[in-house]
């Protein structure tokens, strides 16, 4: 029985393609809104495929938004391997891509507002994200992770009405 354990398991770690994540693909999929074109507000949000062979059970999932005739999104999300690092595992940056690949796999966008929608909206999530409850911790499972942070705000304002993916592993720890 162990060698049938072993076995599934390097078959596991060796038929994924994203097996460095030095070299594993971060390019935009195409699929948010240009900001120098979208002059309306816009929130988004995304899960992809977890890095390596966790993609076979697990997705990550993030957040961007974009406030009404601004250049760049805010992206808000958690990465476990910045407490690792001393950092906080809640990151938010600045950019032209937020739909940019996981470390190889493809997002998709699990919820999309745009317009006026988005711009009421929008503030609440800032408000949201700053009362994170687990800004400093991380953990694979049962959470909080990556795919918490998002469910959490989705909780916080039931206005978004976002569906997290089955595979969003740690989602059900804000509840």
């Amino acid at each position: 029985m162990k060698q049938i354990t072993i076995i599934l398991f390097v078959i596991l770690i060796t038929g994924c393609s994203n097996t460095n994540w030095r070299t594993a693909s971060r390019e935009p999929a195409g699929i948010a809104p240009n900001p120098m074109d979208e002059k309306a507000a816009v929130i988004e949000f995304y899960a992809a495929d977890a890095f390596s062979w966790r993609g076979w059970f697990a997705v990550h999932s993030w957040l961007a938004v974009k406030e009404k005739n601004a250049t760049e999104y805010t992206v808000y999300e958690v990465v476990g391997w910045r407490l690792n690092r001393g950092l906080s595992p809640l990151n938010q940056y600045q950019t032209t891509t937020p739909d940019r690949y996981w470390y190889g796999s493809k997002p998709e966008k699990i919820l999309s507002i745009q317009g006026e929608k988005a711009s009421e909206l929008i503030p609440k999530i800032a408000d949201a994200v700053s009362r994170y409850p687990w800004a400093e911790q991380y953990s694979v499972f049962p959470g909080p992770n990556s795919n918490t942070f998002p469910t959490w705000i989705g909780l916080q304002i039931p206005e978004l009405e976002l569906n997290m993916p089955f595979r969003a592993i740690g989602s059900g720890y804000a509840d």
